[in-house]
């Protein structure tokens, strides 16, 4: 679970292709009003804030009420716990490869 927000998981979060795509359309604009989001879907407002939700629940989104309108923003700070497994599992990738090479290297001579 996220230690931001025990609510969601991010890597649950994030599984999603229509809440990845929520997080780059956010992460390209500094707010963006639901009406506007939902115009890059081929769904429903409904559907769109329930991704925006779960998308809520883990830290990844903000919002704020202007007037009527609620306006979304991008919370990057819990992708860092995404971008911290990633780069283990490339380091540990990386290590691996570098025996790899060097065993195939030993074979050769």
């Amino acid at each position: 679970m996220n230690e931001n927000n025990p609510l969601r998981d991010v890597f649950d979060a994030i599984a999603d292709p229509t809440r990845r795509r929520l997080i780059r359309l956010l992460a390209e604009a500094k707010e963006m009003p639901l009406h506007e989001l939902t115009a890059q879907f081929q769904m429903g407002r409904t559907a769109v804030s329930k991704h925006l939700i779960i998308l809520k629940e883990a830290g990844l989104v903000l919002d704020r009420k202007v007037g009527r309108e609620t306006l979304f923003r991008l919370n990057a700070a819990p992708l860092r716990e995404i971008q911290d497994w990633v780069a283990f599992y490339s380091k540990f990738w990386s290590t691996n490869m570098l025996r790899l090479n060097q065993l195939l290297e030993e074979e050769e001579e």
